[in-house]
């Protein structure tokens, strides 16, 4: 395993950070298994929060810290603030969660699932510009100091809100946001996959080069687009082929096929590989509901990329020299 140092954070996060979207309860021993795997094969850091796999995640990952007694061994990230969803699955985007009682209700929630008095890295999970960063920002001071919450970033939030918001805690001297969780992948998006959601454009990826800002990025494999599952020229999947499908992600997948099958690894590990070599630190976050897909993605930390490859891959050169 590789690692990613995160300003106000004393312990590394692994560059592969295990996604939990899919804990199910009924899955426990194939969740479990995963969760061994992970932390045996050198992965520190777990991405959750409390609507995952609804609402099954987070009491699934307390119980297990628990039985393993392993949550010395583990940074925790979660998250608040997303907007409702029911029970059973079904998105509720109009009903808008970003505010301080939303997310104080979330974050009480995740440490009673979780079983911990505290969660390492804390993220609002969503942006509602007519709320103003300074009260979020006064929360998110409120529970630091309480020890509830390590450091804390955003999920989803653009450029000009991150500045206000840390121009704001600079001056009230508070911790800054130190971490960003948008979608950064090798496809490009033709929309958004889930709504009120925010995924890596030029101007995003040019401010990130700036600031230095690391990313933690959500859909790094793209939902498996570079697996090979999917045939450009035949639709199983209506979300994939309405976000995924376009001529520039169909040459970039075979460019990632190309490299892979000269550097002996495969397609989808060249797009994870593509998230963790951009101009500015970053982890990839990595779905895995068994072993077996934590074993295909690992390999991707070991692979190295020029510069000149990861613009090839991204379509901005012509003719790289794959080593």
């Amino acid at each position: 395993m590789k690692y990613t140092t995160i300003p106000g954070m004393e312990r590394p996060l692994s560059k592969l950070i295990l996604g939990t979207t899919k804990f199910f309860e009924n899955k426990k021993q194939d969740v479990f298994a995963v969760l061994d795997s992970f932390l045996q094969t050198g992965g520190n850091t777990i991405d959750t929060g409390p609507k995952y796999a609804k609402y099954q995640a987070e009491k699934l990952i307390g119980q297990w810290m628990q039985e393993r007694g392993t949550r010395k061994d583990v940074i925790l990230i979660s998250k608040g603030g997303h907007y409702h969803i029911d029970p059973d699955g079904t998105h509720h985007p109009e009903m808008k969660r970003v505010n301080p009682a939303e997310i104080t209700k979330d974050l009480h929630d995740s440490l009673e699932n979780l079983q911990t008095d505290h969660i390492d890295i804390y993220l609002i999970h969503r942006d509602d510009r007519n709320v103003s960063v300074e009260v979020l920002m006064d929360m998110l001071h409120e529970h630091q100091q309480a020890g509830k919450i390590g450091i804390y970033g955003v999920s989803n939030w653009q450029p000009d809100r991150i500045q206000e918001a840390n121009a704001y805690a600079d001056s009230k001297g508070y911790d800054r946001l130190h971490v960003n969780s948008p979608n950064l992948s090798l496809a490009q998006l033709n929309e958004l996959r889930w709504a009120e959601t925010v995924a890596m454009d030029e101007e995003n990826l040019a401010w990130h080069q700036r600031t230095g800002m690391p990313v933690i990025s959500w859909a790094a494999q793209a939902g498996g687009f570079f697996t090979g599952t999917y045939d450009r020229n035949h639709v199983t999947d209506e979300e994939m082929a309405r976000v995924y499908y376009n001529d520039d992600n169909w040459k970039r997948y075979d460019r990632a096929v190309e490299m892979a099958n000269k550097k002996g690894v495969t397609a989808n590990q060249i797009a994870v590989a593509y998230v963790l070599h951009q101009a500015f630190p970053t982890c990839a976050i990595v779905g895995c509901k068994n072993v077996q897909r934590w074993e295909e993605a690992l390999p991707a930390v070991d692979i190295n990329l020029t510069d000149e490859e990861v613009k090839w891959l991204n379509l901005e050169l012509e003719g790289a020299k794959v080593e």
